[in-house]
């Protein structure tokens, strides 16, 4: 049975010799000078551009589990200063979306996981030791709104963010693609 990977440069063999690419090409600098932080879920990846209005090179899209911003220095925050200070954006738009499986995920859920397939407890105690929460850290967020309005907040306070910057919240509907206004930045 072939690979995933193999699959994929098999795919990506044919792709670069018929100049499938060409149709992407696009300067490494958003068009509409926007950063767009958004959940790393199947159901968004074409949904979500499709549904704002996005093409390839409109915007910098990071993703990761549940749009979520979760201390000053983790790589979310990274790449939007980023691409605020270095790549010409110029606002940031935090997207998360109904049925999350982030929502009321708890951290020892996943630990117990990880214990049944051989992630040993010294090795768990080892990581706590060492000053991680994994339990907090492995942890989702009770509401959606309120994990994108606490998103919006931790970059919005950040010491590091250009003065002026605006950063707007929406919640995106994974079926319809519909979206709602959680934040609109003035």
């Amino acid at each position: 049975m072939m690979s995933v990977v193999s699959e994929i440069l098999d795919h990506n063999h044919k792709f670069v010799e018929e100049k499938a690419y060409e149709v992407y090409q696009t300067s490494k600098f958003p068009e509409k000078k926007i950063v767009v932080l958004t959940c790393m879920d199947t159901r968004l990846t074409e949904l979500l551009p499709n549904a704002m209005g996005l093409k390839n090179g409109d915007a910098k899209v990071l993703k990761n589990a549940g749009a979520m911003v979760i201390s000053p220095f983790d790589s979310a925050i990274q790449g939007i200063l980023v691409g605020l200070w270095q790549l010409g954006a110029e606002e940031v738009v935090v997207v998360g979306h109904h049925d999350c499986g982030m929502a009321g995920l708890e951290g020892s859920a996943t630990l117990e996981k990880m214990k049944e397939n051989g992630i040993s407890d010294d090795m768990l105690s080892a990581l706590s030791d060492g000053g991680v929460n994994l339990e907090k850290w492995l942890s989702g967020f009770e509401s959606v709104p309120d994990n994108v309005q606490n998103s919006v907040n931790m970059i919005k306070q950040h010491p590091l963010l250009p003065e002026g910057t605006k950063v707007h919240g929406l919640i995106i509907d994974p079926g319809t693609g519909k979206l709602d206004l959680v934040v609109e930045d003035q």
